[in-house]
C-alpha cells in the first residue's frame, strides 16, 4: 500500500522509499496506460544518502552518574519499608478522578491561590489565618506613635512605618514583666537597714507595676513589726491584718475567702496590712510569717514583702529563706547609701551571697540631701555588688505619703516603676523545683 499525503491544491506526495517503489510504478501505469509504462521506465533510480551523526557532545561524568536518579516510575499509592514489616498507605486519588484521566497531585496553599481544586480531602494545616482572614487582620494593625500613625492615616493604610521607638520600648518592658513562671510563688522582699528612705513607697510602686501588666495575682505583705504603713498607700477595703490571716488560716479554703482579708488596688494589687497595735506587731514572729506565706503561696504568683528595719528580727530570717530575689532601697544621702551597702554586707556574711549578686537597688532620689551628692558615684558603688540599679524620681503624689493612684503618676515615675518591675522579674527563676 502506498503512503501519500494530499495537499489542498490536489497534489499528492508519495513516500519514495524502496518499499514503495513498485507501488509507485504500478500506479503511474494504471493512470497513464502504456505511456505510463514508458514514463515509469524512464524514472531514475531512488537516491539514497547516508548521514553519519556526530559523536555525543556530552558524556555524564562518573560523579554525576553516581548520584543520578534512575527513571523508574514510583507508585504513589503505597510506601513499603523494606527494613521492617511496616507498610504505610498513602491517600489515594478518588476513583472517578483517575478514570477521568486527571493527574494525581498534592493540594498546596500555592495551588489554592492559583485557583486549583483539591482532588482529595484538605489537611487541617490548610486552614491558616492568612487564608481565612485574608487581608483584614493586616489592615487592622495600626502603628503606635505620633509620626507612624500620621503617615499610616495619610496614606490610607498603605504605608506602615511600624511602632515608634518609645512604643517598642514600652512593649519590650511589658513582655519582660509578663514573664511566665512554673512551680510555685516567687517571693521578693524589699528591705534596708535605714528607715525613711521610701521602702514602703518602692514596694507599692513595684507591686502596682507588676499587677498592672501581669494577668496573674500579685500580693504585697506588710511584715514590718514596727507598725507598717503599706496598707495606707491603697484604698482600704478591710480592717483585717496579718494577725487575722494567722488566726483564720485554717478556715480559708478558697481565694474568695482570702480576698476578704486584703485590700485591692485599681491595678489589681492585693495588700495585706500589718498590725496597727505595736504590741501585736512585736508578737508577729517567724512562725506567723510562715503561716501567712504558705497561705499566699496557694493563691498568688508573686509575693512582695515590705520588711522592717530590724534585719535581725526572726521575721527577716523567714523572709530571706523564701526569697528568690531582693530589692534593696537606698536614699540619696551619704548615710543612707552607706547603710544600704552595709545591708548587702550583712546578707553576704550570713550566707545570702546569691541574693546579693541577684539584687536590684532602688535609689530613691526624693530623699533630702539627694541634690548634694553625686548619684553617679553611688550607682558606681552598687553596680560593683548587685545586678542592677534603678533611680526612683521625685513625685508629688509619692511625697504626700497617702493613697497612690498609679494612673496619675508622672510618666517618668511610672517608667521607673515599670523598669524596676522588669528587672526584678528578669532575676526570678522561670522554673522552680518546689
Amino acid at each position: 500500500m502506498t503512503d501519500r499525503t494530499e495537499h489542498d491544491d490536489g497534489r499528492r506526495i508519495f513516500d519514495e522509499t524502496p518499499e514503495n517503489e513498485q507501488g509507485l510504478d504500478d500506479e503511474l501505469v494504471g493512470e497513464l496506460g502504456d505511456g505510463g509504462q514508458d514514463l515509469a521506465d524512464g524514472l531514475p533510480e531512488p537516491l539514497t544518502i547516508d548521514v553519519s551523526l556526530p559523536a555525543p557532545v556530552h558524556s555524564m561524568p562518573e560523579d554525576e552518574s553516581a548520584v543520578a536518579i534512575d527513571e523508574v516510575a514510583v507508585n504513589p499509592g503505597e510506601v513499603a519499608i523494606t527494613a521492617t514489616t511496616l507498610s504505610v498507605p498513602l491517600l489515594a486519588q478518588p476513583a472517578d478522578a483517575i478514570e477521568a484521566g486527571e493527574p494525581e497531585s498534592v493540594y498546596t496553599r500555592r495551588g489554592q491561590m492559583r485557583g486549583d481544586v483539591a482532588n482529595g480531602p484538605e489537611p487541617a494545616a490548610m486552614l491558616t489565618a492568612e487564608r481565612l482572614l485574608g487581608g483584614s487582620r493586616k489592615a487592622g494593625v495600626r502603628p503606635e506613635g505620633r509620626w507612624p500613625s500620621l503617615v499610616h492615616a495619610a496614606t490610607f493604610g498603605r504605608l506602615n512605618l511600624g511602632d515608634s521607638a518609645d512604643v517598642r520600648y514600652r512593649k519590650e518592658i511589658d513582655a519582660r514583666i509578663h514573664k511566665e513562671f512554673e512551680g510555685g510563688t516567687r517571693f521578693v522582699p524589699v528591705l534596708t537597714r535605714k528607715g525613711g528612705v521610701g521602702k514602703t513607697t518602692v514596694t507599692t510602686l513595684l507591686g502596682m507595676a507588676l499587677a498592672d501588666v501581669r494577668e496573674d495575682r500579685i500580693i504585697a505583705i506588710d511584715a514590718n513589726p514596727d507598725r507598717g504603713t503599706l496598707s495606707e498607700r491603697v484604698n482600704k477595703q478591710t480592717r483585717s491584718t496579718v494577725r487575722d490571716v494567722v488566726t483564720k488560716a485554717a478556715s480559708v479554703s478558697s481565694f474568695s475567702d482570702f480576698t476578704h482579708l486584703v485590700s485591692r488596688d485599681e491595678t489589681r494589687l492585693d495588700v495585706l496590712a500589718s498590725d496597727t497595735d505595736p504590741l501585736l506587731s512585736e508578737a508577729f514572729d517567724e512562725d506567723d510569717y510562715n503561716v501567712v506565706a504558705d497561705l499566699c503561696a496557694r493563691f498568688y504568683s508573686i509575693a512582695l514583702t515590705d520588711c522592717g528595719t530590724g534585719i535581725v528580727h526572726s521575721v527577716m530570717r523567714a523572709t530571706l529563706q523564701r526569697a528568690d530575689s531582693v530589692v534593696i532601697v537606698s536614699g540619696g544621702s551619704v548615710d543612707e547609701a552607706r547603710l544600704a551597702s552595709e545591708t548587702l554586707t550583712w546578707l553576704e556574711a550570713n550566707g545570702y551571697g546569691d541574693l546579693v549578686r541577684n539584687a536590684v537597688v532602688a535609689l530613691n532620689t526624693a530623699t533630702p540631701g539627694t541634690n548634694l551628692v553625686n548619684l553617679d558615684e553611688i550607682e558606681a558603688h552598687f553596680r560593683s555588688r548587685v545586678r542592677e540599679i534603678v533611680r526612683i524620681p521625685y513625685d508629688p503624689q509619692l511625697a504626700a505619703g497617702s493613697v497612690v493612684s498609679y494612673k496619675d503618676l508622672k510618666p517618668l515615675t511610672k517608667s521607673a516603676a515599670r523598669e524596676l518591675a522588669a528587672l526584678v522579674v528578669d532575676g526570678l527563676p522561670h522554673v522552680r523545683a518546689d
